[in-house]
């Protein structure tokens, strides 16, 4: 098994079963990697690893709007929650697309040099404000294409938090992504996989309930909406693991904050000795990469599982989510 997980020992692929099994399956055919870790770490929470793959899928993969457009949203998405292990990914990912030459233009820190592209990179890293991303000016893509660039967005504003939280930073031993040579090779294996035309819908067969829940209205009745929904259901579970108290003080933080990134002190996070459980909570969703093994080791105790901790780090990274996307419902993003 690899390296790069912090705090869970997940299960090795090889060794799963049923839905967690299919998961896997659709994976390797639709993504073009076996045994992602950024998969694998939420596998001790089969319906948390359904409901993301669903989410993913259907909008960065199978949604409207150009894989490169929705790659390049995506890493803003990355670069603004300050996750370098999925900023690393993006950019093997721009290169299996065929657009080498933007992959690594973004890859050295220079904004793309079509104006369309850095509309789309800017995007990207302004939806982290909550309600940032829409402004007063035109949406960087067709409206008809929203819900798979909303989609995207979201679900990496999900993955970015559970992957700093739960994942080193090395996407690769040594970190050996960082050389061009192998962005370039890395993302060529792949490009069979992120070039190959994928039907809408095929995931929501693996969630618990795909017609539950209602569906936000920008999503267009696709099925990206369907996988959002069962998202929101699944992370939201995560909630049990605290007290009512602690949940209504961990949501009115969320709904006081903006975007910003936590300083130091971190202010308004208690402390792990206090409630060690809203403190994991509150990092996850505002900053996941501040988590540390003391955090974890005040809250987790005996009595909490591998599934327990991924739970509760989703429920935290959950709340940003739905956050940001509250800001979503407005009519002039609904298709």
């Amino acid at each position: 098994m690899s390296t790069s997980f912090r705090y869970t020992e997940p299960l090795p692929p090889k060794a799963a079963t049923g839905r967690t099994a299919e998961v896997y399956r659709q994976l390797s055919h639709d993504f073009g990697i076996d045994e992602p870790p950024t998969f694998v770490v939420l596998s001790a929470a089969p319906e948390l690893l359904a409901a993301t793959w669903a989410l993913m899928r259907e909008s960065l993969i199978a949604g409207p709007g150009g894989r490169t457009g929705k790659e390049l949203a995506a890493l803003g998405v990355s670069l603004a929650n300050k996750c370098p292990f999925c900023v690393d990914a993006h950019t093997v990912l721009l290169h299996a697309t065929g657009d080498h030459a933007l992959a690594e233009r973004v890859a050295q820190g220079h904004e793309p040099r079509d104006e369309k592209d850095a509309r789309v990179l800017a995007w990207g890293r302004r939806t982290r404000v909550p309600g940032a991303a829409l402004g007063d000016g035109p949406l960087p893509f067709p409206r008809e294409d929203a819900p798979g660039y909303l989609g995207t967005a979201l679900a990496f504003h999900f993955i970015n938090r559970v992957v700093s939280a739960l994942l080193t930073e090395k996407m690769l031993p040594c970190n050996l992504q960082r050389f061009r040579a192998v962005r370039s090779i890395a993302g060529r294996t792949l490009a069979r996989a992120v070039r190959r035309a994928a039907a809408p819908g095929e995931s929501l067969t693996l969630l618990d309930r795909p017609d539950a829940g209602e569906a936000p209205a920008w999503a267009g009745g696709t099925a990206v909406g369907d996988a959002y929904a069962a998202l929101l259901r699944a992370a939201m579970v995560g909630a049990d693991l605290l007290d009512a108290d602690d949940q209504d003080l961990v949501e009115e933080v969320l709904q006081d904050w903006d975007g910003d990134h936590l300083p130091l002190g971190l202010p308004g996070i208690p402390g792990r000795d206090e409630q060690p459980g809203v403190r994991l909570v509150l990092l996850a969703a505002l900053a996941p990469y501040r988590i540390t093994d003391e955090d974890v080791t005040a809250w987790r105790g005996p009595q909490h599982t591998d599934g327990d901790l991924v739970r509760l780090v989703s429920y935290g990274a959950f709340l940003a989510v739905d956050r940001i996307e509250s800001a979503f419902t407005r009519d002039r993003v609904q298709t």
